[in-house]
C-alpha cells in the first residue's frame, strides 16, 4: 500500500508539472519520457535505470535483459541512420533501455504473481523513477527560469564574504590548473549521476538473493533532494557568481545581465543588496547546492562499503565542492544550506524507515531549522554577515558542523551495538 500510495502520488506530480510546462510553452517530463519510446533521447540515466532494475533479476536475466536493450539500440540508431533523423546532441542510445523497463512491467502484472510480482515492480519502479527523475530536474529548472524574474544574487554574494568568497578563490585556483584541473572536474560533476548509480548498485548487489530490497539505499535520498531542492529554488532563486558576475558558463553569454564582469579575478564591493532581474533560461538553482547535497549522500552512503568505495566517495565529495566554486556555479553559502538539506532529509528517510523516536524527530526539526535560519539570514541579515565576517563565518561553519555533529551522534545510537567476544575462562592445569 506504501508503494501505491507513492506511486499515485508522484504521478500526480508528475502530471501537475506536465500541465505547469506546458503553461509556458515547453513538453512536461510525462511527454518528453513517453517521447523517448520513440525518438531519440537526451543524454541522460536510461541505462543507469536499467541496471538498478536488474537488481532483482538473476545473472542469466539480466545479461538477456542488456543483450534485448542493445539490440533495440542498435535497431533504432540504423534506421535513423537511414532516414537521416535527427539526434539529440548527437546522441542516439537509451530507448532500448527504456523498452525493456516497461516491458518488464508488463511481464510483472502478466506473468508473475504474489511476492515474485511485487519485488519485480519495485525494481521496474525503481528504474523508472531515476529516469522520471532526470525528466523532472529538467522540468523545475526550466519552471524556475521563467516563474522568477527577478533573483537574489547579490543578497547571497554579500553574506558570502562572511566566508571570504570562496568561489572566488576556488574559481582562480581552478582557472591556475587549466586544462587538467578544470577537464577532471568536470568529468566529476557532470558524472554524478553514474556516481550514485555505482553506489546504489553496490548497496542493492543482494537484492536478487534474499528477494527483498534494504530498508534504506542512496536512491531513495537521491531521489527526495531532487524532488524538494527545486523547490526552495522557487522560493530563493539565485542564478550563480559565474552568471550574476561574470560572462556566464560558456565564457560569451550572460554578462548582459550580469551586475558586472568580476568573477573570478573581483570579489564584488560590500554594498546593499536588490533583487535584479535575470533572464528567462538561465535555472535559479543555487540555493541550496544539489550537487553538494547528493555529493554529501554519496559520501555517506560509501561510509560502509568497501575501503575503495569509501575513498571513492570523499574524493567524489571533494572534488564535487571544488567544482561547484570553482566553476561559479555556486557560492558558499550554497554549499553550507546544502549539506544541512542533505542531512536532514537523509535523517528523516532514515527515520521513517525505523520508526519515529525522540532523538530522530529532534534532528529533523533542528536541522530544519537551521536550514530556515541559513536561509533567513542570507535574505535579511546579509550586511551584518558581511560587516562582521571574523563572527558570523565562523558562526555560519558551525551551525553546519552542529548539524553534522548531531547526525553523527543520533545516528550511531541508531547502530546495534556488539557485544564484545566472550573469552574463554581460565581451566585449572591438570596435575
Amino acid at each position: 500500500m506504501v508503494w501505491v500510495a507513492a506511486g499515485v502520488v508522484a504521478l500526480g506530480f508528475l502530471v501537475v508539472l506536465e500541465i505547469v510546462a506546458r503553461r509556458y510553452g515547453q513538453p512536461g517530463p510525462l511527454t518528453s519520457q513517453v517521447g523517448e519510446l520513440i525518438f531519440a533521447p537526451k543524454p541522460g540515466p536510461l541505462y543507469g535505470g536499467l541496471a538498478l532494475m536488474m537488481v532483482v533479476l538473476t545473472w542469466r536475466q539480466r545479461f538477456i535483459a542488456a543483450g534485448i536493450a542493445i539490440g533495440i539500440d542498435v535497431c533504432f540508431v540504423l534506421i535513423r541512420l537511414a532516414t537521416g533523423a535527427e539526434m539529440t546532441d548527437g546522441h542516439s542510445f537509451g530507448n532500448g533501455a527504456l523498452w525493456v523497463m516497461v516491458g518488464y512491467a508488463v511481464v510483472a502484472v502478466t506473468r508473475r504473481t504474489g511476492e515474485e510480482r511485487v519485488l519485480l515492480l519495485k525494481g521496474v519502479g525503481l528504474g523508472l523513477l531515476l529516469v522520471a527523475g532526470r525528466k523532472t530536474g529538467d522540468t523545475w529548472l526550466f519552471i524556475t527560469s521563467k516563474a522568477r524574474p527577478m533573483v537574489l544574487d547579490q543578497y547571497v554574494a554579500t553574506a558570502d564574504h562572511a566566508l571570504g568568497n570562496p568561489s572566488w578563490l576556488v574559481g582562480r585556483i581552478v582557472g591556475a590548473t587549466d586544462p587538467i584541473g578544470p577537464r577532471l572536474l568536470h568529468l566529476v560533476y557532470a558524472q554524478l549521476a553514474v556516481a550514485a548509480v555505482v553506489v546504489a548498485l553496490y548497496q542493492l548487489r543482494n537484492v536478487a538473493v534474499e528477494r527483498r530490497f534494504p530498508r534504506h539505499h542512496l536512491v531513495r535520498t537521491f531521489l527526495v533532494i531532487g524532488l524538494l531542492g527545486p523547490g526552495i529554488y522557487m522560493i530563493f532563486p539565485v542564478v550563480g557568481p559565474v552568471f550574476a558576475y561574470g560572462p556566464g558558463a560558456s565564457g560569451t553569454g550572460g554578462v548582459q545581465w550580469a551586475v558586472a564582469d568580476l568573477w573570478p579575478h573581483t570579489p564584488p564591493s560590500i554594498s546593499v543588496p536588490h533583487p535584479m532581474s535575470y533572464d528567462g533560461i538561465t535555472p535559479r538553482n543555487c540555493m541550496p547546492s544539489l550537487h553538494t547535497a547528493w555529493a554529501t549522500a554519496i559520501f555517506i552512503h560509501t561510509r560502509k562499503g568497501s575501503r575503495l568505495l569509501r575513498h571513492a566517495g570523499t574524493f567524489w565529495l571533494t572534488a564535487t565542492l571544488t567544482a561547484t566554486l570553482g566553476f561559479g556555479y555556486h557560492y558558499g553559502a550554497d554549499l553550507v544550506a546544502g549539506v544541512v538539506f542533505a542531512l536532514t532529509i537523509e535523517t528523516a528517510l532514515r527515520s521513517l524507515d525505523r520508526g519515529w523516536d525522540r532523538s530522530g524527530i529532534q534532528l529533523v526539526i533542528y536541522g530544519t531549522t537551521v536550514f530556515t535560519a541559513l536561509l533567513v539570514s542570507y535574505r535579511y541579515l546579509p550586511m551584518e554577515l558581511a560587516g562582521h565576517p571574523a563572527v558570523f563565518g565562523p558562526l555560519l561553519l558551525l551551525a553546519m558542523a552542529s548539524v553534522v555533529y548531531g547526525y553523527l551522534r543520533t545516528t550511531r545510537l541508531w547502530e546495534p551495538a556488539t557485544a564484545p567476544a566472550r573469552q574463554p575462562e581460565p581451566a585449572p592445569e591438570p596435575v
